[in-house]
């Protein structure tokens, strides 16, 4: 009888455990896979809501652009003349309907010009075809791509050229602003700063960078000598590399009280203390020392990452709809006042 019991318990320990073996694989397979790569993948992948409920928007979005027809935006309207940006959106066939579209409903219409560049031509969307493989490890050939076209095809359109993600957003006021005290004849790019590969630091591809005129001149010019032309999933350091290589600056982009403009994560990831776990990538890749908290972020900020349609809508509207009422803003920055006084 004891025998028949001990074997009773082996066959319910072996199933407990099998079963229990079983739960903690789709546990972390399922749930945890976000987690582990955003402690531990260095380009800090985050789930853009591909699980989220809304997912599927359809089509665009609009809001009543009438509701502010009477709002005085003279200094704006001034900067789009005189800060011209192209902006270039990354993205490919399987994106448009779920992201892209999104974009180019919201923040993209701020830029002077913009291109959509995807590995297909699509004449409806429409988007630049790059003749080129989807997928990361091809990012830095897509790139390189899309400004020898940029170059080629668009070069005397703006004096800066932004390059964005699909699930970036993007103030483009805010972005002029930030450009107004430079030239575009300098040799100089601005984005946010992180320190490791690159001597003078390199810009996330995610929170979008922004490279002048004479940038763009330089980086097209050393990568037809094949320089630059290899396959990397790491397009911002690839990038980076290649503009050190020719002089060309690494801006600091915080504004004048030191915070930061660009930023690779959503929102909450920055504005919320602790959020951003201890171990993750993110605390050994920034430039400048971290503030986390509402003071994280500069008040003229100008890009966030991994942001999912909804969010795309909601940051559109807290940005450029919604206004408190009694209050002025609270963050002009005299120097920026005085430069366009003086220009």
């Amino acid at each position: 009888m004891a025998e028949q019991r001990s074997a009773i318990s082996v066959v319910m320990f072996l199933c407990g455990a099998g079963l229990g073996f079983i739960s903690c694989y789709v546990l972390i397979n399922v749930n945890g896979t976000m987690l582990m790569q955003f402690l531990n993948d260095p380009r800090g992948a985050v789930n853009d809501s591909d699980n989220h409920q809304h997912r599927d928007l359809e089509g665009m979005m609009t809001f009543n652009i009438s509701q502010h027809s009477d709002e005085n935006r003279s200094l704006a309207d001034d900067l789009y003349q005189r800060v011209r940006i192209l902006c270039w959106v990354m993205t490919g066939p399987q994106n448009l309907k779920k992201k892209a579209i999104h974009v180019k409903a919201t923040w993209a219409k701020k830029c002077n010009s913009v291109l959509f560049m995807s590995s297909k031509e699509d004449k409806d969307f429409p988007t630049v075809g790059l003749d080129v493989k989807e997928g990361r490890h091809h990012l830095n050939r897509k790139t390189i791509k899309a400004f020898q076209y940029v170059f080629d095809h668009h070069l005397n359109e703006a004096d800066w050229f932004l390059k964005a993600d699909d699930d970036t957003y993007l103030i483009v006021d805010n972005l002029r602003w930030l450009l107004l005290t430079y030239s575009p004849d300098q040799p100089i790019f601005f984005g946010r700063k992180f320190k490791p590969f690159v001597k003078q630091g390199f810009m996330s591809g995610g929170a979008g960078y922004v490279l002048s005129k004479e940038a763009v001149k330089r980086y097209v010019d050393i990568c037809k000598t094949g320089k630059c032309s290899y396959s990397t999933a790491e397009e911002d350091v690839a990038i980076s590399k290649c503009l050190e290589g020719v002089n060309v600056k690494a801006g600091d982009s915080r504004d004048t009280n030191k915070r930061e403009t660009f930023h690779p994560l959503p929102p909450e990831h920055h504005l919320i203390k602790h959020y951003i776990p201890r171990s993750s990538w993110y605390r050994k890749y920034c430039f400048y020392p971290i503030t986390e908290g509402p003071g994280c972020c500069s008040d003229l900020t100008v890009s966030f990452h991994y942001v999912d349609t909804v969010n795309m809508y909601l940051l559109e509207y807290l940005t450029y709809y919604l206004r408190p009422y009694g209050y002025k803003y609270r963050y002009y920055p005299e120097s920026a006042a005085k430069e366009l006084k003086q220009t």
